[in-house]
């Protein structure tokens, strides 16, 4: 067996989602982050990249 070695990607909350739509608001939970300049490991899945880039006014990836 091969051992699957996952990439991660590095997420931080730079903008508050307080004023975003619910479902941006969702995004932003479902990758983690709980508050400003909190960062997430995530691993580098096409649903994360989709949640990433619908709220990358929000967040930058480090």
């Amino acid at each position: 067996m091969s051992a699957t070695h996952n990439k991660t990607l590095r997420v931080t909350l730079y903008k508050s989602p307080i004023g975003a739509i619910q479902s941006h608001r969702a995004c932003v939970r479902g990758l983690g982050l709980k508050r400003m300049h909190h960062v997430v490991e995530v691993i580098d899945t096409p649903e994360n990249r989709g949640m990433i880039n619908k709220v990358s006014h929000l967040v930058r990836v480090v």
